[in-house]
């Protein structure tokens, strides 16, 4: 599958201040990316690298065949991208119908306006001016302005943020029909569950630098590591009567890590059946995404601060 997004070596400093160091990735055609990072980690900077709102000092970027930083080809690039930023400034007098129409002539082939305010689910509310629309209403407005002119290539800034768990979970569904349809999605959000729910591949960017990449299941090793069985043991049964060598985990559970999860639930199963028990609120779980997440920041925050102590 070819790429739609090549990044190599990037580089952009502030001042004294490198903010992004040598980062290097490639999103292929057709696949939701999901870029992760701390506030100040160096996302941004990217993300507006590769939209063309800032130019690099080195490296090189290719956005669906075009170097965002050649400004001869500044309206080319645009017509092929889609934009839903944290902030999107909206005549606050018109209405989503009049919003969306007039940002629909800016492109030579838009989609039917029409058909976006069904996809977002704003039908019924074609009249009503952006004003008074609520703060969910006016994200999927913005959601609503970054697909209306058919983007091969549409960057998502928190796409969901003021959303209900109902309307997150249809603005899912729609990316993931965007998605199946072809369009690449390159994605910012500070919700684990959001990546880990839509990102065919994920980049968790840190101090300026590429820290992991990978599938949701494979990102930091999280598919190697050891599982974790909860369960509150049964009345009277001390930690050291279980079969599997077990640790108090709190609010009467116990945890059990391992690398056979399999094995070590029979083992436990087994064991409980023969005396007649049960393992009350028993789950097996590995790593989730935002532990591996948090786990990766902290550890190249801990290596920053080393470096920079011994500078």
């Amino acid at each position: 599958m070819c790429a739609a997004v090549t990044v190599e070596g990037l580089r952009k400093s502030y001042g004294a201040v490198l903010a992004v160091r040598d980062v290097s990735f490639t999103v292929a055609s057709g696949e939701i990316f999901a870029l992760l990072g701390p506030n100040g980690a160096g996302k941004s900077t990217t993300l507006e690298i590769l939209e063309g709102f800032r130019r690099r000092d080195a490296g090189s970027v290719d956005v669906l065949g075009i170097d965002p930083g050649d400004r001869s080809r500044g309206r080319e690039l645009r017509e092929r991208i889609g934009l839903v930023l944290q902030d999107i400034a909206v005549e606050p007098y018109l209405t989503v119908r009049e919003t969306l129409a007039r940002n629909a002539g800016y492109y030579r082939a838009p989609r039917d306006v029409d058909e976006v305010i069904g996809l977002v689910d704003l039908a019924g509310l074609e009249r009503r001016k952006v004003r008074t629309l609520s703060g969910g209403q006016k994200r999927r407005l913005d959601l609503a302005l970054g697909m209306i002119g058919n983007p091969s290539l549409l960057f998502l800034d928190e796409p969901t943020t003021g959303f209900d768990p109902n309307a997150r979970r249809s603005a899912w569904e729609l990316i993931r029909r965007l998605r199946d349809t072809g369009t690449t999605v390159v994605l910012t959000t500070h919700y684990m569950e959001e990546a880990q729910q839509l990102a065919d591949r994920v980049a968790i960017i840190a101090d300026g630098r590429l820290v992991s990449e990978g599938t949701t299941a494979s990102l930091g090793g999280r598919d190697t590591e050891r599982a974790r069985i909860r369960f509150a043991p049964p009345p009277d049964i001390s930690v050291g009567e279980l079969p599997v060598p077990a640790r108090p985990d709190g609010d009467g559970l116990v945890t059990v890590e391992s690398a056979e999860p399999t094995m070590t639930l029979h083992q436990l199963t087994e064991w409980a059946l023969r005396r007649d028990c049960t393992l009350d609120q028993l789950v097996v779980e590995r790593p989730s995404l935002e532990d591996v997440y948090l786990r990766l920041t902290r550890d190249d925050a801990a290596e920053s601060t080393l470096e920079g102590s011994l500078r």
